[in-house]
Parts: C-alpha cells; sequence; structure tokens
C-alpha cells in the first residue's frame, strides 16, 4: 500500500490561499487516482498536521507547499514529523525550473515576456530572515533578467522598481513568486502602485501539481519500506 500524500501549505487568513491549496490537490488528485492525498496547514486553516498525521494509520510523505527552504521547511514542519516516526518530510517546492516557467506564463498574461526591449522586471517573493532563501530568489530573478523584492525582507517592492527606472527601464512589471493570493501579495500589489502591474499567483498549475508528485515519490518507497 503506497504511503499517504500530506502536501503542507503554510495556511493565511486570507480564504483566497485555501482555496486555492485546495485546487492544487484536486489537480494532484487527478494525476494520481487512489493515491490517498490528505492535505494539511501550518497555521490558520484546517485541518492541522499535527490533526491528519495523528489520524493516520500508515506511512506517509509530507511534501511542503513553499517555494523556499526557510524557517517553515528547516524548523516548523521538521520540528511536527519527529513526534511521527513513520512520516518521512519531502524537498520544498522551490527552486524548480517548472515553477520559473509558470511565473514567466504568469507574466505572459500581462502580454509581457522577459527580454522585451525597455521592460523591467520585478520578481516578488515573501522574504525571510534566512538570507539563503532570500538568495535563491535573487538568482531566480536574474534568470528572468530582472531584480528580486520581497513582501517581508530588503529590498522592498517600490526600492526594486526606483532601480530598475533608474537603469532606464520604460516600463516595469511585477512577477508573482507567491503560491496562492493573500495579504502579502495584497502588500507587493500595493507597493506596486497604479502603474506597475502585478501578475497573479503561481497556484493552481498542472506542472506544479506534477512538482508535487515527483517530491511525494523521491521518499515514498523508502516511507513504505
Amino acid at each position: 500500500m503506497a504511503p499517504v500524500l500530506v502536501p503542507v501549505a503554510h495556511g493565511s487568513r486570507d480564504p483566497r490561499s485555501a482555496t486555492t491549496v485546495r485546487a492544487l490537490v484536486d489537480e494532484v488528485r487527478g494525476r494520481a487516482p487512489g493515491l490517498d492525498v490528505r492535505p494539511a496547514f501550518l497555521d490558520f486553516d484546517q485541518p492541522s498536521v499535527t490533526d491528519v498525521l495523528a489520524g493516520l494509520d500508515r506511512p506517509a510523505v509530507v511534501v511542503p507547499l513553499l517555494l523556499g527552504s526557510a524557517y517553515h521547511a528547516r524548523v516548523d514542519i521538521p520540528g511536527i514529523v519527529a513526534g511521527f516516526p513513520h512520516v518521512r518530510v519531502a524537498d520544498v517546492l522551490g527552486p524548480d525550473p517548472r515553477l520559473l516557467a509558470v511565473a514567466t506564463d504568469r507574466l505572459a498574461s500581462l502580454g509581457v515576456a522577459p527580454g522585451d526591449p525597455g521592460l523591467g522586471i520585478v520578481l516578488a517573493g515573501t522574504g525571510s530572515s534566512h538570507s539563503p532563501a532570500n538568495a535563491v530568489v535573487h538568482r531566480l530573478a536574474a534568470r528572468l533578467g530582472g531584480v528580486a523584492a520581497f513582501a517581508t525582507a530588503e529590498p522592498r517592492v517600490p526600492e526594486a522598481i526606483a532601480g530598475l527606472r533608474a537603469r532606464g527601464a520604460e516600463r516595469v512589471v511585477v512577477a508573482s513568486w507567491f503560491l496562492a493570493a493573500g495579504r502579502l501579495l495584497d502588500r507587493v500589489q500595493a507597493q506596486a502602485g497604479d502603474d506597475v502591474p502585478v501578475a497573479d499567483p503561481l497556484g493552481p498549475d498542472p506542472r506544479i501539481a506534477e512538482l508535487v508528485l515527483e517530491r511525494f515519490a523521491a521518499h515514498a518507497l523508502r516511507t513504505a519500506a
């Protein structure tokens, strides 16, 4: 019997976030009929990770629905899972190239693409006190030909926009390094202002569902053993 897949999201006071997570879980289930998939949340939403894991009757693999390896991935989730010996934790989703491809597609919905003449791109993410996690976003932004900014760390979106304009950008857009809509993406949109469009968040997307299943499969056989 295959282990249970437990996709774990951060959770949010904004109901749009949980709606996106559940839509992504539906994508995962559609690609793996018969697999037991039980979503959970770290905060704000239900069910909690602890409640889901406590209700299991067989091994499981937790897949963090996180774009980077910061505090929640390095401390929170391992701390919870430590109390459940038959549960393994898979890698976070980022920085898989498919996520950047999804972000590029979201930019395309604004009518722009990396490399457009005169275009400046800000890749905006949550931000972390863990500098290596922020460094990953900076590297991804560079692959888009742009710069990074964060909702909760430096540099902030207005600073990044001003820097691009000072370097000659005629138009600026913001690419979202967020899985779902919520308060932090709303903050980014407010900081960007009315004249700088902000792309939609990444999920749900079939490519992300495939990535979740790959993260699960990397641990499933060892967990079942």
